[in-house]
């Protein structure tokens, strides 16, 4: 992909954006630390940096921020190296998906950190998007370290050797309830090395996965998050209760078990599994009344 990027002041502008929208991206239940503004604008935290970001028509004006960042961190992190257009005209010859990616037009897959990445699905386990975003705000707040942005303080979201200082009970106080043991299962293996998160891409997917599921209470919907989201393995499809429903009521036309429905997704979307993931998920969450006759979960 060509862009023109430049640094002024302290925005990094790039223009040439195409198929990049920040609320369906932000929005789609892949990430959790990012906040609209008044203007339209999202302003995030993320590896340790506060940035707000802003689309005006093809043009991303990144604040905060400069050019050896861009290159070094959010050039990868918001996946502009990639052709979505191709990816969408490709997916689009399912019949399903063309009308799903109607409704996401603009979405990318985030490359995030792994670590944060390992216990916000922690924390999503049987959990609504605006609880998991305050208990993870709640567990940046209180166990990371704070960073200022026009006048307000942000906190950075805190590192294995930082939660391993605290119990369990100390963690739960986050409002994490149960889960708090298995974060400070997680905490403690990477601490120790028994779990190195920097060589997981070393691996085969199936690999990455079986060593995340040696961490107390990260199942496989949560191990293939952290593969997809942070490690870009994109022929992994995690399946939660949701994802399992719409791919039940749109494709299937019955009940599935979720190692079934994974299997039908990876075996008919290949390596772009995990995008097509994004598009049905978001769809889902936008056209539940209308799909389930129910309320949106």
């Amino acid at each position: 992909m060509k862009y023109n990027v430049e640094e002024k002041g302290t925005k990094v502008i790039v223009r040439g954006i195409a198929d990049f929208n920040l609320k369906e991206t932000f929005e789609s239940g892949q990430c959790f630390r990012w906040n609209e503004e008044e203007d339209g604008s999202y302003t995030g935290v993320a590896y340790d940096r506060v940035v707000n970001v802003k689309l005006e028509g093809d043009t991303l004006i990144i604040d905060n921020t400069n050019l050896t960042d861009f290159y070094d961190i959010w050039f990868d992190y918001f996946d502009l190296g990639r052709d979505y257009g191709q990816i969408k005209e490709s997916l689009s010859k399912d019949p399903v998906l063309k009308e799903a990616i109607k409704f996401g037009q603009g979405i990318r897959i985030l490359r995030q950190d792994t670590w944060e990445t390992l216990v916000s699905f922690i924390v999503s386990q049987n959990n609504r998007i605006p609880q998991i975003k305050k208990v993870i705000e709640n567990l940046a707040t209180s166990f990371g370290n704070p960073i200022e942005y026009k006048g307000k303080i942000y906190y950075t979201f805190p590192k294995p050797e930082e939660l391993v200082m605290y119990d369990v009970e100390t963690i739960a106080k986050t409002r994490c309830g149960f889960r708090a043991k298995y974060i400070f299962d997680a905490a403690s293996k990477v601490f120790s090395g028994e779990i190195n998160l920097l060589k997981l891409h070393e691996y085969s997917t199936s690999e990455i996965r079986d060593i995340l599921m040696t961490i107390n209470g990260v199942g496989p919907k949560v191990a293939d998050c952290v593969i997809l989201y942070s490690i870009g393995r994109y022929d992994t499809f995690p399946t939660d209760v949701w994802i399992k429903r719409i791919v039940e009521h749109l494709y299937l036309k019955r009940e599935g078990t979720p190692v079934e429905i994974q299997l039908f997704a990876i075996d008919k979307f290949g390596d772009l599994s995990g995008f097509a993931q994004q598009y049905l998920f978001y769809y889902g969450r936008e056209m539940g009344k209308k799909i389930f006759g129910e309320r949106k979960k």
